[in-house]
């Protein structure tokens, strides 16, 4: 079974909710932060998205020409998958629309044969999965950030006594975890 992986930026006090300005993607001075999202990309063929942050990065990334990132070429080429109930054509390459349950839909996909499947953005969607017990890791950039609102990775309600260390590193001032969650 493949490993369903969200990755999330965060701040200190807990919002992955973007509400301000603290997290630009494409800023210079991420090359750290970068080279461990390429590692996690080597190991993913998928990216699972819900519809708002799919028509978000839509919107944003497939036209970028001076994507130094390499995001853009990586969104591009990788398949995407977007959870959706009115998105019927995603109108971006390599992309499939998972219209049904997104319970069953995800469960589904993890049993296709593939490597990691990430998810990121799309608090909805990762409230949902989170609460299904679908999700083995959790992946966080933490950013010196005190946003004061904000929605936060896990639903209201969920609760786990321990969630074990995979990984952490430090890039500079953002410092990035890896639990396990299944």
């Amino acid at each position: 079974m493949r490993t369903l992986a969200i990755t999330q930026n965060v701040t200190l006090d807990g919002a992955v909710e973007f509400l301000g300005d603290w997290f630009d993607p494409t800023a210079d001075g991420q090359d750290e932060v970068l080279a461990e999202l390429h590692r996690q990309d080597a190991a993913s063929d998928a990216t699972l998205l819900g519809r708002r942050t799919f028509c978000d990065f839509r919107g944003f990334w497939p036209a970028r020409t001076d994507d130094a990132t390499g995001i853009t070429d990586y969104l591009n080429q990788v398949d995407k998958y977007v959870v959706s109930s009115t998105l019927t054509d995603p109108e971006w390459e390599n992309s499939t629309v998972l219209s049904g349950d997104p319970v069953t839909e995800v469960a589904a996909l993890k049993e296709r044969p593939g490597a990691d499947i990430v998810c990121t953005g799309s608090i909805t969607l990762c409230h949902t999965l989170i609460a299904a017990g679908l999700v083995d890791e959790i992946r966080l950039f933490h950013h010196p950030v005190v946003q004061g609102a904000g929605r936060r990775l896990f639903p209201d309600g969920w609760s786990t006594e321990h969630l074990p260390l995979l990984d952490s590193r430090t890039f500079g001032a953002v410092t990035y975890t890896a639990h396990a969650l299944g």
